[in-house]
């Protein structure tokens, strides 16, 4: 399966945004996805799951704030990011996999990352 990330972009504090992921080759009725992020100089770290049943889990970070969600007849995973802080600027990055879980090893198949950036 290959992954397109998209729906990034600069807000104000406060502010939201939804990241888009549109899997090609492939459907993610069969897959775990996964949302990460990356800001230069540090790990890439997990923020958002979502099990093949729709189950979901966060990162406290994000916690009431953000919601995965996907849909399964477009192959689209979405992040829908509220009450954007500072702390949360960073490079996005979508992930599926069979089996998925909490950490980046557990991902075989990543897209490219989209920026979202949040001014104080």
């Amino acid at each position: 399966v290959q992954l397109q990330a998209s729906g990034g972009g600069l807000v104000q504090a406060g502010g939201s945004l939804r990241l888009s992921c549109a899997a090609s080759r492939g459907t993610i009725s069969s897959y775990v996805m996964g949302w990460f992020r990356q800001v230069p100089g540090k790990e890439r770290e997990f923020v958002a799951i979502n099990w093949r049943r729709d189950s979901t889990y966060y990162a406290d970070s994000v916690k009431g704030r953000f919601t995965i969600s996907r849909d399964n007849t477009k192959s689209t995973v979405y992040l829908q990011m509220n009450s954007l802080k500072p702390e949360d600027t960073a490079v996005y990055y979508c992930a599926a996999d069979p089996r998925g879980g909490y950490s980046k090893q557990n991902y075989n198949y990543w897209g490219q990352g989209t920026q979202v950036t949040v001014s104080s």
